[in-house]
């Protein structure tokens, strides 16, 4: 699978969102993801696409390699795409 580049923060929001979206849907990891980043439900409904939020899930993902790569498989993505990711949008 070759590596897309993530050119603009459009691109690098959409790949967080994705990523966010895949995180809740596994219950174990949503729970994980609220207990360790300290966001909450509200913030998620209210902020979800503020660059700050969907940085600190795309750093979540990062802490945890099994996570990391699972959300990455699922959305069909190298674990890099993430990472790149949360570079551009943390810059």
């Amino acid at each position: 699978m070759m590596m897309r580049p993530i050119p603009n923060d459009a691109d690098s929001i959409t790949v967080a969102l994705q990523a966010l979206a895949v995180s809740l849907g596994d219950e174990a990891r949503a729970s994980r993801l609220l207990s360790l980043t300290g966001l909450s439900v509200d913030d998620l409904r209210h902020r979800a696409a503020e660059p700050e939020v969907l940085v600190a899930v795309l750093r979540f993902l990062e802490d945890h390699e099994p996570d990391l790569l699972a959300v990455a498989d699922a959305l069909g993505m190298k674990p890099q795409e993430l990472v790149a990711a949360r570079i551009a949008l943390d810059a």
